[in-house]
């Protein structure tokens, strides 16, 4: 696991600057670096040392050092793929799982990434063609940030560390902040700084001579499978989990899990305690307010299984760490589950250096709610004639009724019942709609992004989708927008911040793949969610965790938002520094405040515009700040 940064030019690059990317990213690899210089590139890495500890450094060459490349991530089959590399007469310098991707590249070039069973963004030089390859992971479980300047490609595994090479090149994208104000993160291939793309998942960007181009390699197939048995169906879904999970446990360094007490993070260490010699570490956090808390769930799992368990108390006062988590999100980020993840994997590092988690099985086997009301409501659809006047009704009704009156609930009725599918489905994401938008921006924003839809970005996504019905397109739009733009992200950070490996056995793509061509109704059935994985681990779990109601991994925001965090959410959203930027109307943000106050629900809104100026503050309205020294104190350590 490492942070890798670079730059191709046509001219000469400048190794210092490389070296400087690399030390903002030093968090992701405190255990080394590495660097190459060639006549058109300059590639840096820092290093996290997990397999071949003692061996596996980087840059990685081929056996003429004619293609070189840093890797950041986990090659999982890289024993069987060094074994079929070296029956075919390749050397190798290392037992790293990185040196494979050089000797892949002689075998099969850019269509290496099809033999990759991992999660991965790496940078490659072909010295002789004197061309870069960056490829990224077919679900984006590793980032990767890049600018085009047309004479120059330059790329890093965070967004700050290419603010490095030109800091006074740091304006806001609008259209990547509406697209945040919506989705609560910044979807690819947008990034919050213009002229910074993020290369999406399951993509191969090649630059040669100043041009690039970008190609999408990876998408799930969901060709229905032949005839399988309920029985045979959960049969295999546990193999797969099994093997998945067993792969993932091959680590030099300490390894346990989080445990939240959901289906999934609980199936995984059940797995894990099939396949570990020992005990397996275990990691809960959890709040004082029940409503939220989990801990009693995850304690079941851990005494079953006879975990080394430890969990960890948040409160209010933890939320001090918010400074520290806008420098390493980099970008304004709305999820608040990122506080208790940032937690969590600032004390499991204390135990272990990789940690596993349950990432994905909702994605797959299809655990979010959501998915079986979509379901209800889609044989509920007018008219498309009327849909124009359903819409401007619910508006309407939207507009003046009071936030908690019948009115706005019939508003959202009539609003959602005249829109289409993907546009229902937006608006059940949304953070902001775009009426709730038009009111928040100034008329210079307005005129600005007049034409620009985020909802677009949702029918795309329907669009593109190949899945059979309803559920499946639903679980395929969210692999493609959701799981990799918030879910990847918010683990990625929080525990590379830490230092901190996260490996996720359900986002096997081969696992990913089978649960893809299974029928929608082995996922979702009536209003039973992850109908096949819960009767896949009836043997493994007890029903109290298995079929409990789904909980989500929240926190308490919404009070804390009216007590304890209310002075800040005045202070950020309403001084002069906050009304002076443009963006925002000041008298809209101080009636989110005011109805919140009086008891209505602006939650995750006002977390959202706190969330972006405490990152305008950080990255726009100063030089480029030194990583924190500290990320906070405040959480009790129980067990």
């Amino acid at each position: 696991m490492c942070g890798v940064a670079g730059i191709a030019t046509t001219e000469t690059p400048d190794p210092a600057i490389v070296q400087e990317m690399c030390g903002i990213l030093s968090h992701r690899g405190p255990d080394g670096d590495g660097f190459y210089t060639g006549e058109n590139v300059a590639l840096g890495m820092r290093r996290l040392a997990i397999i071949d500890v003692a061996g596996g450094n980087q840059p990685v060459f081929n056996e003429d050092r004619s293609v070189v490349a840093v890797f950041n991530g986990e090659i999982y089959n890289f024993a069987d793929l060094r074994g079929e590399l070296i029956s075919r007469g390749h050397r190798f310098r290392s037992n790293s799982d990185s040196e494979c991707i050089v000797h892949l590249y002689e075998e099969h070039g850019e269509d290496l990434v099809h033999h990759l069973r991992g999660m991965f963004a790496f940078a490659l030089w072909d010295v002789k063609r004197r061309r870069l390859l960056l490829a990224r992971d077919r679900v984006g479980k590793k980032p990767l940030y890049y600018r085009d300047t047309g004479e120059s490609l330059q790329f890093a595994s965070e967004l700050k560390a290419l603010t490095v090479v030109d800091q006074d090149r740091r304006e806001v994208d609008l259209v990547a902040l509406h697209h945040y104000l919506t989705y609560q993160y910044v979807p690819a291939p947008w990034s919050i700084f213009r002229g910074i793309r993020k290369l999406p998942p399951g993509h191969l960007l090649t630059w040669q001579s100043g041009r690039v181009h970008v190609r999408r390699y990876w998408q799930l197939d969901f060709t229905p499978t032949g005839a399988v048995s309920e029985q045979e169906a959960a049969e295999r879904t546990r193999e797969l989990l099994l093997e998945a999970t067993r792969i993932r446990m091959v680590a030099e360094r300490p390894l346990g899990a989080f445990l939240s007490g959901g289906v999934d993070s609980s199936a995984v260490v059940a797995a894990m305690a099939r396949t570990a010699e020992g005990p397996v570490k275990t990691f809960a956090v959890g709040f004082d307010d029940a409503r939220f808390d989990e801990r009693a769930h995850a304690r079941v799992v851990a005494r079953q299984y006879g975990t080394d368990h430890h969990e960890f108390v948040v409160n209010a006062s933890a939320l001090d760490i918010l400074p520290t988590l806008a420098w390493y999100f980099d970008e304004p980020f709305a999820d608040s589950s990122a506080i208790p993840s940032f937690y969590v994997a600032k004390l499991s590092r204390a135990h272990v250096t990789v940690a596993l988690n349950g990432d994905g099985g909702d994605e797959s086997f299809g655990g979010y709610t959501r998915y079986a009301l979509m379901a209800r409501t889609a044989r509920y659809r007018a008219p498309r004639s009327v849909h124009p006047s359903l819409g401007r009704l619910g508006r309407l009704l939207l507009e003046n009724g009071s936030t908690r009156t019948p009115l706005r609930k019939a508003g959202i009725a009539l609003t959602m019942l005249g829109d289409t599918l993907p546009g229902r489905y937006a608006r059940m994401m949304s953070y902001f709609t775009p009426e709730q938008k038009h009111d928040l921006y100034t008329e210079s924003m307005r005129r600005e992004l007049s034409g620009t839809d985020s909802y677009d970005l949702m029918a795309r996504a329907f669009g593109a989708s190949r899945a059979d019905s309803l559920v499946n397109q639903l679980m395929d739009v969210d692999v493609n927008t959701y799981l990799p733009g918030d879910l990847l992200v918010k683990v990625d950070i929080t525990t590379m911040a830490n230092s901190l490996e996260a490996r996720s056995p359900f986002l096997d793509h081969r696992l990913m793949e089978w649960a893809a061509r299974l029928p929608a109704t082995l996922k979702v059935r009536g209003s039973t969610t992850k109908y096949l994985l819960k009767k896949a681990l009836e043997d493994w779990l007890p029903p109290e965790v298995l079929y409990r109601p789904k909980q989500g991994f929240g926190v308490p925001l919404g009070h804390w938002l009216r007590t304890e965090l209310k002075d800040l959410a005045w202070d950020v959203l309403t001084d002069g520094t906050a009304r002076s930027r443009g963006f925002f109307r000041p008298e809209s943000v101080r009636t989110l405040l005011e109805e919140h106050e009086a008891g209505a629900n602006h939650t995750r809104r006002l977390w959202a515009l706190m969330q972006f100026e405490l990152w305008h503050r950080r990255f726009v309205d100063q030089p480029l700040p030194d990583a924190p020294s500290t990320a906070g104190e405040t959480l009790r350590h129980i067990g």
